[in-house]
Formats: structure tokens, sequence, C-alpha cells
């Protein structure tokens, strides 16, 4: 796994996409300072330990915050994730809204919470 990969994930979106998810990245690594960063699944991930925490993905019309456990999200407050539509597996928002760092620390310490 390197962070070059994940440049080169996001070097082949689009400026709107490649800068909201900048800044996600941005403020996973300020929440995980010691990941490890690579693609898993060809998506950009972030493991401490070897075990996946957090992760993104672009797609057409949204992007995904993806916390690689089928749990975090459901165990969220409703108002944490209101005004989002999710999944057990992902987290979807707006191209150009990135996610607030509040709520990515909270995904996160969820995640970890767990590992």
């Amino acid at each position: 796994m390197s962070s070059q990969e994940i440049d080169d994930y996001l070097g082949r979106l689009d400026e709107v996409k490649r800068a909201t998810l900048s800044q996600l990245r941005s403020d996973i690594l300020r929440s995980l300072p010691n990941a490890e960063e690579g693609l898993s699944y060809a998506v950009p991930a972030f493991r401490l330990s070897g075990k996946l925490i957090a992760g993104f993905s672009a797609a057409s019309k949204h992007l995904s915050y993806l916390p690689h456990s089928g749990t975090v999200l459901s165990s969220m407050a409703a108002s944490d994730l209101e005004g989002y539509q999710w999944s057990k597996g992902a987290l979807r928002f707006p191209v150009d809204r990135p996610l607030p760092r509040s709520l990515v620390k909270k995904l996160i310490a969820a995640r970890r919470a767990e590992t």
C-alpha cells in the first residue's frame, strides 16, 4: 500500500471530486496520523495495524465514505447522518460538499472502537 496509489486515484477525478476527496483524505489522516494509505478493492483505504479503518470512493453523481464495517453507520446518532443517504457499508455525500470534519472524527472513532 502506498500514498502514491491514492494520489493516482485522485488524479483521475475531475477537479470538484478531487478537491472534496482530498479534504476528506486530509481529515482522515488528521484523525489517523499513523495510518497506512493505499488501495483496497481499487479504492482509497486507510489501515492501522493491518486493519481497514476508513476509505472513500467516487461515483458519477456522488462520493462515498467507507467505514469498512457493517455496523459503524448504524451505530451513529440519527442526527449525525441526517441529510445523507447511507447503507451499512457506505455513506453517500454530494461531490461538492465535503463531510464535516466532526463527522469524520466520529466515524473513525466508532470504527476504532470496534478494532
